[in-house]
């Protein structure tokens, strides 16, 4: 797996959102990719609730952001309604682009090691250039942690 390092360019891709939708990083925007395991388990519902209690903060600075899970578009779809979820929420089903990105891999959890998503953050700049990343992040705090240093 390799990791991508801020000044890296950021890999190009096209996924669905929760509404079937094509998207893709945008040109010219400053872009917050947040990688998470699955919709509906605790950890990704604080994560993904803390980061839309933020948005309004981070779209004022100019970021859009975009969550990012092997769920399928129609679980994206409820999560996204029942967690009133502001930004679009990305399916990589096949975990290309998580892979692309460094965010999928070899993990640990109660002593036992499996392939999985990798809890990751990564900042793009307008210019698609990594600005930050964040591996193997803990859910609680990670968004505040996130804002902070992007916004100062």
């Amino acid at each position: 797996m390799t990791r991508l390092e801020p000044g890296d360019s950021a890999p190009m891709f096209t996924l669905l959102d929760q509404s079937g939708v094509e998207q893709s990083i945008p040109s010219g925007h400053k872009t917050i990719l947040f990688f998470y395991p699955a919709a509906f388990t605790p950890g990704c519902t604080g994560e993904v609730c803390d980061f839309r209690d933020r948005t309004d903060r981070l779209a004022a600075a100019g970021y859009q952001l975009f969550g990012i899970s092997p769920d399928s578009v129609k679980k994206l779809a409820e999560f996204g309604t029942e967690y009133d979820l502001p930004y679009p929420l990305l399916s990589d089903q096949d975990h290309a682009v998580a892979d692309s990105y460094g965010a999928w891999g070899v993990k640990k959890n109660y002593g036992k090691e499996y392939v999985g998503l990798i809890r990751s953050t990564l900042v793009v700049d307008e210019d698609g250039l990594v600005q930050h990343v964040w591996y193997n992040v803990k859910a609680t705090g990670h968004a505040e942690r996130v804002t902070n240093e992007v916004l100062g």
